[in-house]
């Protein structure tokens, strides 16, 4: 952890007119005009409100196997899109996690806060695009799935989390109220997760908010601690409601979490911050707590 701080259907016509014989009873003649017409073709599509047990971003309909969300799944989709444009007159698909996939994301994450009432950045949750399958953009479809997932702990070094964990329940709406899912007061553990608590508790990190890093690679967005710790107290200062000036970095410690290396391709730039007090315990939360709450040390 840092810190600082498709059928082709063939007939054939079997209509062999002999000599001397007539038109059977009934008959017109013509063995084509009573024929049902073929019906047309359908490209398979997901809806927005399945949910399901595969966890990765893949949509062939073999693996298309929806459950209830009311079950035990791993991720839910949340969303329909469609891609357009040049987008759209491509070959294949965009590959997941590539450049060409972030303006889907971001549909996404836009819809996402939506879905779950609130930036869902702010919770263990996470946001994926699973883009239609290379057969099913071969016939035509263009669509693509926004899914939502909940996330395990937050780990002991950036970037390591984006496992999707079994739950049980739409995420719908989870946000607008106490949910457990949101970032709050939290404690270390001996492994160096964060795991959440009651701000009533004595604890020593409580989440302030998120800043958005530049689109740049995963690496070189990690370089600079020192900056990523500086904007971090930004964020930790608007939340307690203390001055932006010299003396902020000796009222309050970071730490951060950038997203997962998976979660930066798909186009995730949100750098978690948390206000950690460098060692002493508090036993109420820092919000809007201005100066009293973050005396100079």
């Amino acid at each position: 952890m840092r810190r600082w701080w498709g059928v082709m259907v063939s007939a054939v016509l079997l209509g062999a007119a002999l000599s001397g014989c007539g038109t059977p009873s009934g008959a017109d003649g013509d063995l084509t005009d009573d024929w049902r017409p073929v019906a047309e073709a359908r490209q398979f599509a997901p809806q927005a409100g399945e949910c399901h047990v595969i966890a990765e971003p893949t949509s062939y309909l073999t693996s298309h196997q929806p459950v209830d969300c009311a079950k035990t799944h791993l991720v839910e989709t949340f969303h329909i899109g469609a891609f357009t444009g040049a987008l759209a007159a491509r070959p294949i698909p965009p590959r997941v996690g590539s450049s060409a996939m972030r303006s889907a994301f971001a549909e996404c994450d836009s819809r996402a806060k939506e879905f779950v009432g609130g930036d869902w950045r702010g919770a263990r949750l996470s946001v994926q695009v699973a883009p239609t399958s290379p057969d099913g953009w071969a016939g035509g479809s263009r669509w693509f799935r926004c899914d939502i997932f909940e996330l395990d702990a937050v780990g002991g070094v950036n970037g390591d989390n984006d496992r999707a964990i079994a739950r049980a329940g739409s995420l719908r709406g989870v946000l607008k109220g106490s949910s457990p899912l949101v970032y709050r007061c939290m404690e270390e553990d001996e492994w160096g997760r964060l795991l959440p608590i009651a701000c009533t508790e004595p604890h020593r990190f409580e989440f302030a908010g998120i800043w958005a890093a530049p689109d740049q690679s995963y690496a070189d967005a990690q370089q600079d601690e020192d900056a990523v710790h500086a904007k971090c107290r930004t964020v930790i200062a608007r939340y307690a409601k203390v001055p932006v000036d010299g003396m902020l970095r000796y009222r309050t410690g970071t730490t951060y979490r950038f997203p997962s290396a998976e979660a930066w391709a798909r186009g995730d730039r949100g750098v978690r911050c948390w206000f950690w007090s460098g060692g002493r315990k508090l036993t109420r939360s820092i919000a809007g707590g201005g100066t009293k709450a973050l005396p100079v040390n």
